[in-house]
C-alpha cells in the first residue's frame, strides 16, 4: 500500500460527492484491514480511541501529534482507503494547526477535523466544555488550510458550541469556519433528529454526523443521516467498545475455567488471520 494521501483524498471527495460515506473507526492497523476488506470505502481514526487503546488514558487531550502520526502512518501503510482523522484542537495554536496537517497528510491521511474547544478538551457529549473565541478558531483554521498539499485533502471544522452556548452559536460559528476555510462542518452533540435536520439546512455545506454511543446524538441510520442533509456518518469508538466488551468476557471465562476451549467458536482462526494479513506462512514472504 502507498502512504501518499493525495490519491485518497481525491477518492474522499469522489465519495462524498456520490454520498454519504459510512466510516467506522478503526481501534488498529488490523482492525483497520478488516474494515476495508468488510466493504467500507473509508475509515475513520477517532481521538478517544487513540487515548483510550493506543495511550491507555482519557480522551483529554493528553496523546500528541506524534503518537497520532504514528498511529495514522500504520493503518496507512496497510490499508488503501481514504482516513478521516480527529485533530482535537490542532495540539496547540495556529502555527501548530498548520504543521498537524503537514504531518498527517505525509503519513497518509485523507482530511482531518479540528475543534473549537479549550484547552484541554473534553469528549464532545460531556458537560463542562469551554469554547475558545470565534476569532482565534477562525485563524487556526487558516492557517491549517494554507498547509494543505493538495487541494482534496478535507478540512473540516467541528464546533461544539450546541452544548456551551446554545444552538444558535453554533450556526453562527459554522458560517464563521467556512468563510475562514474550512470544507465542511462537524457539529457536535446535536439533540434530536428536529435538529440535526435544522442545523443542516441553516448550515448548506459538507456535513459530518456523528454516531456515537450512549451521547446526545439520537440512534438513526446512515440513510436517515443522509435524508437530513448529512455526507458523513462516523462511528467512532463503536468497534472499540464492541471488542472491549468480548475481551472482558473473554478474561472472565478463561479465569473461570482455566482453559480458551470453550471460547473457540467465537474466535478468529488462524488462518483466517492469515488471509487477512495476505500472508502465505509457506510461501516466500
Amino acid at each position: 500500500m502507498t502512504t501518499d494521501s493525495a490519491p485518497r483524498s481525491a477518492r474522499f471527495r469522489e465519495l462524498l460527492a456520490a454520498g454519504p460515506v459510512v466510516m467506522p473507526g478503526a481501534i488498529n492497523a488490523l482492525s483497520a484491514r478488516q474494515i476495508e476488506r468488510a466493504g467500507f470505502e473509508a475509515l475513520y481514526l477517532s481521538g478517544a480511541v487513540l487515548s483510550n487503546c493506543v495511550g491507555g488514558v482519557a480522551d483529554i487531550g493528553l496523546m500528541t501529534l506524534t503518537e497520532l502520526r504514528d498511529h495514522a502512518a500504520h493503518i496507512a501503510g496497510v490499508t488503501g482507503i481514504p482516513i478521516l482523522a480527529d485533530a482535537d484542537t490542532g495540539f496547540g495554536g495556529p502555527e501548530n494547526a498548520a504543521r498537524t496537517v503537514e504531518v498527517l497528510e505525509a503519513a497518509g491521511v485523507s482530511g482531518i477535523h479540528l475543534e473549537d474547544q479549550e484547552f484541554p478538551k473534553r469528549c464532545g457529549h460531556l458537560e463542562g466544555k469551554k469554547l475558545v473565541p470565534v476569532e482565534e478558531f477562525c485563524t487556526k483554521i487558516a492557517a491549517a488550510a494554507g498547509a494543505r498539499r493538495s487541494r482534496d485533502f478535507l478540512l473540516l471544522a467541528r464546533t461544539d458550541a450546541r452544548g456551551v452556548t446554545g444552538y444558535d452559536d453554533a450556526v453562527e460559528r459554522a458560517h464563521r469556519y467556512l468563510q475562514a476555510g474550512a470544507d465542511g462542518i462537524f457539529p457536535e452533540a446535536l439533540q434530536g433528529r428536529e435538529e440535526l435536520e435544522r442545523f443542516a439546512r441553516d448550515v448548506d455545506t459538507v456535513l459530518l454526523a456523528n454516531m456515537t454511543e450512549f451521547g446526545k446524538t439520537p440512534y438513526l441510520t446512515v440513510e436517515e443521516f443522509a435524508a437530513l442533509g448529512y455526507n458523513m456518518v462516523i462511528f467512532p469508538v463503536t468497534l472499540q467498545r464492541v471488542a472491549a466488551r468480548a475481551i472482558e468476557d473473554c478474561l472472565n471465562a478463561l479465569q473461570q475455567a482455566g482453559t480458551q476451549k470453550a471460547l473457540l467458536a467465537r474466535m478468529q482462526t488462524r488462518q483466517e488471520l492469515y488471509d487477512l494479513l495476505d500472508y502465505d506462512p509457506g510461501g516466500a514472504r
